[in-house]
């Protein structure tokens, strides 16, 4: 494969997982140009700076593949959910004639009952629930509260409490099934 492939992402931390995976995975990092669009709502703009980055090198054929990571967010809101966030992704796909080359994963807590939360609600749900429950103590008795949200605080927690010596131990978690697959077919040759 010698074109390479985009990777359209929200925040670091989305950039960071998908790195490690990558790395987990031992597939070609050179092949990946990283696209952050900064919010979800930037990924259902279709004159967002990335989209408007990427349509010369798709054009020249010198990006194959597009690959969308973003989170399903809250299921109570106007975007929320794995099934609204999947909705309005397909139909700017499809605005952006780039149907064919492209993938996509939605980032939520698989445990949760309309598939909603984050990339750090992914993280967090690797976590035995034994170690959730100390975290959670610890939190609610501390009486700690983080300027950024709970999502940063829970994810530094993850990694200095819950997996201190190895914390990309997600990699290997049956949660993380679904994105190393699509991983693995965005690398394939077609």
């Amino acid at each position: 494969m010698s074109a390479k492939i985009a990777v359209l992402h929200e925040g670091t931390l989305d950039r960071k997982v998908i790195e490690k995976l990558i790395e987990h995975l031992n597939l070609d990092a050179k092949l990946v140009a990283f696209y952050p669009m900064g919010v979800k709502n930037n990924f259902f703009k279709q004159d967002s700076p990335a989209y408007i980055a990427l349509s010369q090198p798709i054009e020249n054929e010198e990006i194959s593949k597009v690959f969308f990571i973003l989170d399903a967010d809250k299921y109570d809101k106007n975007q929320g959910g794995l099934v609204k966030t999947q909705e309005k992704l397909q139909a700017m796909i499809k605005s952006l004639d780039w149907e064919q080359i492209s993938s996509f994963y939605i980032t939520h807590d698989p445990r949760t009952e309309h598939q909603e939360g984050f990339i750090e609600s992914l993280l967090l749900s690797t976590i035995p629930d034994d170690k959730m429950k100390c975290m959670n103590r610890f939190l609610e008795c501390s009486g700690f509260i983080a300027k950024d949200g709970d999502k940063s605080t829970y994810e530094r927690i993850y990694k200095s409490l819950a997996h201190p010596l190895s914390p990309y131990e997600y990699c290997k978690h049956s949660h993380f099934e679904e994105l190393r697959t699509k991983l693995r077919d965005l690398f394939s040759e077609d």
